[in-house]
């Protein structure tokens, strides 16, 4: 019987995400694509499939245990020795992998009936490093212990925030240090009196050290009456961490603008009567989307990223809109809007919201973003200040629309127009405050004129 292990799959660019939910256990028979384990990353839960089909052996994870692309999470019995037993990917590795389960299990029987002493080899063997000398094998040795156990993308979120990781206490597997360890010691930097944050490691340009904070007050709330403490949801910690970082470091300014899209609601409201029986429903969100897509075109720098002293000038675009779900605030992506018109946008606009009140978004639905779009229309407000979604260099925010009486220059009087308030924060080290203007102006006028989309 060939034995095969199922690694977790590419899951993005997330990493250290944890097992909640065991959907399997060891004697079950599965099939290809049949979901094995759930993961909770840092914004959405998603179900690890299998690769092949046949019987598990056994389970090489827990639930609360922490898996990155590659982790082996099960040891599954192929079926039948068939070639349909596996997924395309994994059958010209099954030989590979076998030989090398069955090259192990010899080895821990050898081991196991050995009479050598595990003390006996437990210093390097000299094969190790031919060419070094013993000293050169300890310093060797010694920056590998030294060297902080962190994932790539711990590290990197580590450098954005200017953290020194030699200074960070793991709490992960073998003192693995996760983005929660950073953040949980960027917190008591911050806590801690300007003058020593930077000798915690954290330097003045990635925290805020310069700005000369005074420590966070501490309070006992209790002394003035009946408190409740309430955990922040896994999704609010995460993104008040992102969104921490992307207010210090990012030089926001918000212009605001007013539109009067009394003839776009009319209009949409129209499309909403003739497609009443498809159950499509157009949103106000959808013709939003529809004319960044043209401002995109026309200032081709908001559709753009910083990286270093380079600017990424994007040649896709994939608009980002905030969904609100009980635990927070999520951003699914819209790809490829550009090729697609007004109906597909509402359409899979609306799929999206779904999976993402549902908990059921993938990393891949919220990544890639060209720009984003925060509407609070159908809660209420006007104008606000919405925090850009590093990368990216600009977000639109949209607030309630409200009638209010506007000069017509046709008829010399005022009039009641339906106006919509717009907050577009972009980042100054990009954009200029003309660019800005220009951009929101024009935005304003395929709102206010939607034939003007088709130009």
């Amino acid at each position: 019987m060939q034995v095969l292990e199922i690694k977790v799959p590419d899951i993005g660019d997330f990493s250290e995400v944890t097992v909640i939910e065991l959907l399997v256990k060891p004697g079950d028979h599965v099939n290809i694509e049949q979901s094995l384990i759930t993961v909770e990353s840092d914004k959405a839960s998603m179900e690890i499939p299998s690769n092949a089909a046949g019987v598990i052996e056994s389970l090489l994870i827990k639930l609360g245990d922490k898996v990155s692309e590659g982790t082996a999470i099960a040891r599954i019995q192929l079926a039948g020795h068939s070639e349909q037993s596996l997924s395309v990917g994994e059958r010209a590795q099954t030989a590979t992998a076998t030989t090398a389960i069955d090259t192990d299990a010899a080895a821990k029987s050898t081991a196991a009936t050995s009479p050598i002493k595990l003390e006996a080899v437990s210093t390097p063997p000299q094969t190790a490093m031919p060419q070094a000398s013993t000293s050169h094998q300890a310093d060797a040795a010694t920056l590998l212990l030294d060297k902080p156990h962190a994932s790539p993308s711990v590290r990197k979120f580590a450098r954005e925030l200017g953290v020194d990781l030699s200074r960070v206490k793991g709490s992960g597997a073998k003192g693995r240090i996760t983005q929660t360890d950073v953040q949980s010691y960027v917190k008591g930097a911050l806590q801690s009196s300007p003058s020593s944050t930077e000798q915690n490691g954290i330097s003045a340009s990635g925290s805020g050290a310069a700005l000369g904070l005074i420590p966070w007050p501490k309070v006992d709330f209790e002394k003035f009456g009946a408190i409740e403490r309430k955990p922040l949801s896994r999704i609010k910690k995460i993104s008040g961490a992102n969104l921490h970082r992307n207010w210090v470091m990012i030089p926001h300014v918000t212009q605001h603008d007013e539109v009067d899209i009394s003839d776009l609601e009319t209009f949409r409201q129209a499309l909403n009567d003739e497609h009443a029986k498809s159950g499509i429903k157009l949103t106000m969100l959808a013709f939003i989307v529809k004319a960044m897509v043209q401002c995109l075109k026309r200032f081709p720098e908001f559709n753009a990223s910083l990286e270093g002293d380079d600017l990424i000038l994007k040649k896709y675009m994939h608009i980002g809109f905030a969904a609100d779900t009980p635990n927070g605030l999520v951003v699914p992506v819209l790809r490829d809007a550009d090729k697609k018109g007004i109906l597909d946008i509402a359409r899979e606009s609306s799929e999206l919201a779904a999976k993402a009140r549902e908990g059921k978004l993938s990393p891949a639905d919220m990544q890639g973003g060209s720009i984003s779009i925060s509407s609070l229309g159908g809660i209420g407000g006007s104008f606000f200040t919405p925090i850009i979604n590093a990368p990216e260099v600009a977000i639109l925010g949209v607030g309630r629309g409200q009638m209010k009486p506007q000069w017509q220059a046709r008829t010399t009087s005022f009039e009641p127009r339906l106006m919509l308030p717009l907050s577009l924060s972009y980042d100054h080290r990009v954009i200029d405050g003309a660019a800005a203007a220009r951009f929101i102006s024009y935005l304003g006028q395929l709102l206010s004129d939607f034939r003007r989309v088709t130009l």
